[in-house]
């Protein structure tokens, strides 16, 4: 080594000074500077030498160590380069796709990666759970605010205190607003002591609304009652700025298709599929569940951060999906149009023609039209709104009045058997509170095809609050398995109420 030899050359230079008598006084003074020298040098090229060692096996580990990594480990690093990319680009999508459906949805407002805990203050947070609709089997709601980390593995949500509190505890939470589902509840936990806590790998500086699919939805009625209708309510008062993080898109991935416009209007980022997100996510705030006030509106004095009407709810619709119409036909000359809903299984008219015939004898122009369940919500939203007044049998297609311009009508034919109670909690209140005028009409026995199928002595006929003792199975094979022949000159005095409602507008 170069560092080594002046040292090598000094020593061999001093033996021979020492073998020579004839050394002068000068000469021995440099001879003593050189040796006192050596050992300094002899110490610092050892050094370094140990150092370039140390170096050169640090990087032949490293290269076995790379050439060596198992499947595991190289996941694992694509996932941390992920979390990476995403934190540059929020708008980065992972991908889901529904069976015969193009790519959509799911992502998130991935804000920044810590390695960094969130900022800390004393406020421990808090955990606020809903328990109103225990009694009619609705499930219960959670508002967590603090420190809140999910864990999509875990289905978890955790309030991790600033400081140690008093208890720990626990609730389990339906993401379903409905009970008696089949769907992973989600584990809602108040830490003691923080440091039982998982360490954030995301954190997000917005609130999160955590809510599942499954149970009923794929029926439009209960797609709105149950699922878009409290989603509003959740999640408006953040105006966009919410993340949805959603568990079980398995049970139903068109759902996200088909109402991706709306839950956009709601959150300008894409969902989280909690089933598939291994991050720890971390928020300031996280509500838990969706919550149910009544069937198809909204309760205003109970909405989380201030009033909200069905009326806003109509409003948000027909903005989001740019439906031209927010009032019936009003010009002179122009008949009101009328849309019947037809039914392809039970619950048909048997005589939707004469039903026409006799909805235009009202003063109507009147129309046929079957919504079809996998259509676009869009186009069938648009076609509902360019009419003023919807028709129909009891049953989830009435739910196209939510696209009616305010001011239109609802009319509800309900099936032979004392089903009032249920028809009208399904749709009466909502329709009034959307700004509609709400109708029904009630089946007589001779109009439903249940009188030639049983005949006129059968208890479905003569005594139909024995069908309802009897249980919920009865009634549903019976009540809403029958088909009706309306008398349409029975019907007739609804259609005139519906006609001189929008002529009073």
């Amino acid at each position: 080594s170069p560092a080594i030899q002046p040292v090598h050359n000094s020593t061999n230079a001093n033996q021979a000074q020492l073998q020579t008598s004839s050394v002068t006084q000068h000469s021995r003074r440099k001879q003593q500077e050189a040796m006192s020298c050596a050992p300094v040098r002899v110490n610092a090229g050892f050094a370094a030498g140990v150092l370039f060692a140390l170096l050169v096996c640090f990087i032949l580990q490293q290269e076995v160590a790379i050439s060596g990594l198992s499947v595991a480990t190289t996941a694992a690093v694509a996932q941390w380069i992920t979390l990476k990319q995403l934190s540059r680009d929020p708008a980065a999508m992972q991908v889901i796709k529904a069976p015969g459906e193009s790519e959509t949805l799911v992502a998130s407002d991935v804000q920044r990666t810590p390695d960094i805990e969130p900022i800390q203050g004393s406020d421990n947070g808090k955990v606020v759970c809903n328990t109103e609709g225990r009694s009619r089997d609705w499930s219960e709601t959670c508002e967590v605010d603090g420190d809140v980390r999910t864990n999509g593995t875990a289905l978890s949500v955790t309030l991790v205190p600033a400081n140690r509190s008093s208890e720990r505890r626990e609730w389990m939470i339906s993401p379903y607003p409905r009970g008696g589902q089949s769907l992973r509840s989600v584990t809602v936990t108040q830490l003691q002591d923080r440091s039982a806590a998982p360490p954030c790998t995301v954190t997000h500086t917005m609130p999160a609304v955590l809510f599942g699919i499954g149970g009923y939805v794929g029926n439009y009625w209960h797609d709105y009652t149950d699922m878009l209708v409290p989603l509003f309510v959740a999640s408006r008062r953040y105006h966009g700025e919410v993340t949805f993080l959603v568990s079980n898109i398995q049970h139903l991935p068109r759902w996200l298709v088909k109402y991706k416009a709306l839950l956009h209007g709601l959150s300008k980022y894409e969902v989280v599929d909690m089933d598939r997100d291994a991050y720890v996510r971390c928020f300031p705030r996280v509500t838990v569940g969706l919550h149910l006030d009544k069937e198809l509106t909204i309760v205003p004095e109970k909405v989380p951060g201030g009033p909200l009407t069905m009326a806003d709810f109509t409003r948000f619709v027909r903005e989001t999906y740019a439906l031209p119409r927010g009032a019936p036909t009003r010009e002179p000359g122009k008949k009101p149009r009328l849309l019947l809903i037809h039914r392809g299984d039970f619950r048909r008219f048997l005589n939707e023609q004469e039903i026409l015939q006799a909805a235009e004898v009202a003063g109507f122009e009147a129309a046929l039209s079957e919504p079809r369940v996998n259509g676009s919500e869009v186009e069938q939203a648009r076609l509902v709104n360019s009419f003023d007044v919807v028709l129909g049998m009891h049953g989830a297609g009435l739910t196209n009045a939510v696209h009616l311009p305010p001011g239109g009508v609802l009319i509800q034919v309900v099936p032979y058997g004392k089903m009032e109670y249920l028809a009208r909690a399904e749709f009466s209140e909502g329709a009034t509170d959307m700004g509609l005028k709400y109708l029904d009409y009630s089946m007589s026995a001779e109009e439903s095809s249940l009188m030639e199928k049983l005949g006129p002595e059968h208890p479905a006929i003569k005594d139909p609050e024995s069908i309802h003792r009897s249980g919920w199975e009865n009634m549903f094979e019976l009540y809403l398995k029958q088909n009706a022949r309306i008398n349409t000159t029975r019907f007739a005095p609804t259609l005139v109420q519906a006609f001189d409602h929008l002529r009073q507008q």
